[in-house]
C-alpha cells in the first residue's frame, strides 16, 4: 500500500526539522570552539601546541602549564614595520613557565624580503634554545596583490637568506593549500611545513611531509579568554628535540 502524499509530507518535515536543528547544533558547538572537527590521535601526536599573539589578549601561563602543551608559536612581526603588541610579554612569559617557544613573522606580499627581515630581526632575540623562526605565508588579512611567482620567491629567499644568517636556523614554513600551490611547491624541499587544515587530515601533493599540524583555530584551553589555534608535532620526541637544537629535521 502506497503512502499519501499528504502522509508523506507529513513525515519529511519533522525529519527536515531535526536535520536543521541537529545542524544548527553543530555549528553554534563549532563556533564556540567545544566541538573540534579535527581531534589528532594523542598516542601518534603526542608533541602539542598552540599560537598566539596579541589577539589572545592577557595570558595566564602558569594556567596555561596545566595543559597538555608543549611548545608555542608566538606571533613577533608582519611586513616591514609591525611588530605584534604582545609579543615582549609573550616570549617572555613562555619562557618563564617551561614551554618551548618560537616566534613567528607574517610575511606581506607588499614589502621587501629584506625590509621585513630587518623587522623580525630588531624585534626577535638570538636565543639558540628556541625553535626555528617561522615564516607565515598565506592570503588571507595579505596586501591585494598577488605577485609572480618568480617575484615572490626572490623575496622570500632574501627573507630566508637574512633569517638564516642571523638565528643559524632554517626557517619553518606556515601555509595553507592555496600558498602551497601557487609558491612552495617544489620549492624549499629542505624546508620544514607547517600546514594548516582544520577539517581532515593534512595531505600535500606527492605526499610531501609535513612537520607541524594547525588542526583548529576555534581551540579553548584554560589560561586564555579568546579562541587559540591548536596544533600537533608530526614526530618523536627525540626529532623534536633535534628540530629546536639545529633547526632542521631529517
Amino acid at each position: 500500500m502506497k503512502m499519501s502524499e499528504t502522509k508523506i509530507k507529513k513525515f519529511i518535515k519533522p525529519v527536515f526539522f531535526v536535520g536543521v536543528l541537529i545542524a544548527g547544533i553543530v555549528c553554534v558547538l563549532f563556533y564556540l570552539g567545544i566541538l573540534q572537527i579535527n581531534n589528532p590521535d594523542k598516542n601518534k601526536f603526542p608533541i602539542r601546541g598552540i599560537d598566539v599573539s596579541s589577539f589572545q589578549k592577557d595570558i595566564d601561563w602558569e594556567t596555561l602549564k596545566t595543559h597538555d602543551i608543549r611548545f608555542v608559536f608566538i606571533k613577533a612581526t608582519e611586513g616591514g614595520d609591525f611588530k605584534d603588541s604582545a609579543f615582549s610579554e609573550n616570549w617572555k612569559k613562555s619562557k618563564q613557565a617551561g614551554f618551548t617557544r618560537g616566534a613567528y613573522h607574517f610575511f606581506t606580499f607588499c614589502r621587501s624580503g629584506r625590509e621585513q627581515a630587518q623587522n623580525f630581526i630588531e624585534t626577535v632575540p638570538v636565543e639558540p634554545e628556541s625553535l626555528p623562526p617561522v615564516i607565515d605565508l598565506e592570503f588571507g588579512g595579505n596586501c591585494r596583490a598577488r605577485p609572480d611567482r618568480e617575484v615572490l620567491l626572490k623575496e622570500l629567499n632574501d627573507f630566508i637568506a637574512e633569517i638564516v644568517r642571523v638565528y643559524q636556523k632554517q626557517p619553518i614554513l606556515y601555509i595553507k593549500y592555496d600558498s602551497y600551490e601557487a609558491y612552495i611547491k617544489g620549492e624549499f624541499e629542505s624546508s620544514n611545513l607547517w600546514i594548516q587544515d582544520i577539517f581532515f587530515y593534512p595531505r600535500l601533493p606527492g605526499e610531501r611531509k609535513w612537520t607541524f599540524w594547525q588542526y583548529s583555530s576555534r581551540g579553548r584551553v584554560s589560561g586564555i579568554q579568546t579562541y587559540v589555534d591548536l596544533n600537533v608535532f608530526n614526530g618523536t620526541d627525540e626529532e623534536f628535540k633535534q628540530l629546536n637544537k639545529s633547526g632542521i629535521l631529517q
